[in-house]
């Protein structure tokens, strides 16, 4: 899988929903490869990412059902949760991948990951990131921070996030100009602990397990127009 990061003149605004200008020029990444193990429930999610010359931008929308969020603070366990996630490896092969997991209330949990081989269930080398980072990763969804109980009958929510180079840097060290990069990545739909669990990628996986380098898809990030 491939896509093309567009570069943006300016950063869209958390609150610039689906069909905003802002979002407009940028490609739409379905996120439809859905694991065998989930349930029959296969929210449509789709993505668009954008780049800016301090970070990356980007918005899904889900045409969900079943949608649960319990958990508000930074470092939960958002995946239980009816959740999206964007996994960014800058440099392939090597300085490792960050997740930006997010739960529909806006939730944040997000590692820096540099040997993704489980020990026991956990990641063999994965750091979390310090709460004084996560403040820097700004998250907006149209659905409130609690949903409980869960909402059964169908539900259309939105999530927008903004990702600063100098955080990403902060991990895998300096970038320079995102034009003409190309990193390794992927996104997904997930929601383990609610009634319906499935598992959504925009690449596809080879085995149920999100922290797969090698199933990670390419993202071009187009040079800024003059």
């Amino acid at each position: 899988m491939r896509a093309l990061v567009r570069a943006a003149r300016a950063r869209p605004r958390l609150e610039d929903e689906w069909d905003a200008a802002s979002w407009a020029s940028a490609e739409t990444l379905e996120l439809a490869h859905f694991r065998p193990e989930g349930s029959a429930h296969r929210p449509r999610t789709r993505a668009r990412l954008v780049h800016t010359g301090d970070g990356i931008a980007g918005i899904f929308r889900v045409e969900d059902r079943y949608v649960r969020s319990r958990h508000r603070r930074f470092g939960d366990p958002v995946y239980q949760d009816s959740c999206v996630e964007v996994f960014l490896e800058p440099r392939p092969g090597g300085g490792g991948y960050l997740n930006f997991e997010m739960n529909a209330g806006g939730a944040l949990l997000a590692s820096h990951v540099t040997d993704p081989r489980r020990v026991d269930g956990e990641l063999m080398a994965a750091k979390r990131l310090r709460p004084d980072d996560g403040r820097l990763v700004e998250v907006r969804s149209t659905l409130p921070a609690r949903v409980e109980p869960e909402i059964a009958k169908p539900v259309d929510w939105q999530l927008a996030f903004f990702i600063p180079l100098a955080l990403v840097e902060r991990y895998v060290g300096a970038l320079g100009p995102l034009g003409g990069q190309s990193w390794r990545g992927n996104l997904y739909k997930c929601g383990d602990s609610t009634s319906h669990p499935h598992w959504a990628s925009w690449s596809p996986l080879d085995e149920r397990n999100f922290h797969l380098p090698r199933c990670f898809g390419t993202l071009d990030f187009e040079a800024p127009r003059p």
